[in-house]
């Protein structure tokens, strides 16, 4: 007996699902990024508006001023979707856990410089409330936000700022004690160097606009913050005391390049959709650069002292080129 063995080539009768297909056409295959965030925005059967909100729908574009044509036009280029996020997120969780037991198993936090430790806890403890801000004001936008290109990558960046404030606990906990936390929440509570951020987040907290929101925490604030801290500050950390610190920062440092790309290309597609929407968005970022250049120099005092206005000065120049770059005139 004799057998032909053959290759043979089966056309799938579908490349993707149908709502998909009538963006992409139907003869391509869909990405997993895409079949995750294309046209799955609920946006029919709602029964009845809010009865906290009775001027809009459960999911209504109209609660941002800005207008687009397709909220589908927003892209992440970092293609996150639950999978790819996680794993990315659990390769950088890996890095940082090393640090960390790095830096416990050699014993660099009690061989840490008094005086550099002492700012560092000045500095960095109270930023976890920062980040717990940011988490909530992250999670607002998913919720009011139109359109899962905008509102997925949301939620996320959510998670990564709670994440965030975990390891600046955890930092906390490692150069002191239990009391080190609890002095970081005196001082933001009480402490006049934190009062003008303070204010800052907690103004965020009641912006009714998603796209506005944006603008003030991911754009603007973190846009500022990051830089300065760090990166100016762990500099200057660094140069006195070794890069103990650097290496319990590391998250954030990274956390913040890769996710800019994203808020750059999100500003961008916002602002190139109309000159109204370039508008707006000019508007609330030139308002919002201006408070958190008032909230931060307080803060650039405590971590910088005397190079606090020279650093200041060229992260907000930065952050200016930057948004050019995403079509705002500042």
């Amino acid at each position: 007996m004799q057998i032909d063995l053959r290759t043979v080539s089966i056309k799938p009768i579908r490349q993707t699902f149908t709502h998909i297909a009538d963006r992409i056409g139907p003869d391509k295959a869909a990405s997993r990024y895409q079949e995750a965030t294309l046209n799955v925005q609920a946006d029919a059967n709602f029964h009845y508006r809010p009865t906290w909100d009775p001027d809009h729908e459960i999911f209504d574009a109209s609660r941002s001023k800005i207008v687009m044509a397709d909220w589908y036009a927003f892209k992440d280029p970092r293609q996150f979707y639950y999978a790819t996020y996680t794993t990315t997120r659990a390769r950088m969780q890996e890095t940082t856990e090393a640090d960390f037991e790095f830096v416990e198993r050699r014993g660099l936090a009690e061989t840490y410089a008094a005086d550099a430790k002492r700012t560092a806890l000045d500095v960095l403890v109270p930023l976890r409330h920062v980040a717990w801000g940011a988490n909530m004001n992250n999670s607002s936008i998913c919720a009011y936000g139109y359109g899962t290109a905008l509102t997925a990558p949301c939620i996320f960046q959510a998670m990564d700022q709670l994440g965030i404030a975990q390891y600046l606990t955890r930092l906390g906990l490692l150069f002191g004690d239990v009391a080190s936390l609890d002095e970081g929440k005196r001082a933001w509570l009480d402490e006049p160097a934190w009062q003008q951020l303070r204010r800052y987040v907690e103004d965020t907290f009641v912006l009714a606009d998603p796209i506005e929101l944006f603008v003030a925490q991911n754009l603007v604030l973190d846009g500022l913050l990051y830089p300065l801290i760090y990166d100016k500050f762990d500099n200057l950390l660094a140069a006195e005391a070794g890069p103990t610190v650097s290496m319990l920062l590391r998250f954030q440092a990274d956390w913040f390049a890769e996710t800019s790309r994203w808020v750059d290309a999100t500003i961008k597609t916002a602002a190139g959709e109309s000159t109204a929407n370039a508008a707006l968005l000019n508007g609330w970022a030139t308002a919002w650069r201006d408070r958190a250049v008032t909230a931060l120099a307080p803060l650039a005092d405590l971590a910088l002292g005397a190079d606090a206005p020279a650093a200041l000065t060229e992260v907000v120049s930065a952050f200016e080129t930057r948004a050019a770059k995403c079509g705002l005139a500042l």
